[in-house]
């Protein structure tokens, strides 16, 4: 029996100091993980935020104005002659674009024109109206574009002066 008592004494000591390094190696791992986990999560995250604000900020906005302004009758049934005068700007913010525009600008001229012409005074009348005519007016040059250059070119169609008379 005191066989059997050294050979339990014997093991609780191993036992304990190699459960102790165990848990001691596990913890050691567990904070290595973590430190890294963290360090790398934070080295990773700020090029992932610097690629979306760069994703986020769009390029400069490039102006094309459509001179001189267009001045047409207006359609419709009014005592009298109705204009309407309207100064339109392109905008874009690609750079291969710009030089499309300009190229184009007579056929986006005359597409505008019979646009504006078929105008009758009721449908300007109010907000609304002016800014159907210039989303449309929009699609008609983007149609065009995409016709004759694969892109649409024109991200937006400005009136910078609107008068009705």
């Amino acid at each position: 029996t005191s066989k059997d008592k050294d050979k339990e004494t014997a093991g609780k000591p191993r036992r304990s100091l190699m459960a102790t390094v165990l848990v001691a190696v596990g913890a050691a791992a567990g904070v290595g993980g973590a430190v890294w986990y963290f360090t790398q999560g934070q080295a990773d995250a700020a090029p992932a935020k610097a690629k979306v604000a760069k994703a986020a900020t769009p390029a400069p906005a490039q102006y094309f104005a459509l001179d001189p302004a267009f001045v047409v009758n207006l359609n419709g049934s009014v005592d009298g002659p109705r204009y309407l005068q309207v100064e339109v700007q392109l905008m874009t913010r690609d750079a291969e674009a710009l030089p499309a525009l300009q190229t184009h600008a007579p056929a986006i001229r005359a597409k505008l024109l019979m646009l504006f012409s078929q105008v009758e005074p009721e449908q300007i009348a109010d907000r609304a109206g002016k800014e159907r005519l210039q989303a449309s007016a929009l699609a008609e040059v983007q149609k065009l574009m995409t016709a004759e250059t694969g892109k649409k070119a024109a991200d937006d169609l400005l009136f910078t002066s609107f008068v009705t008379q």
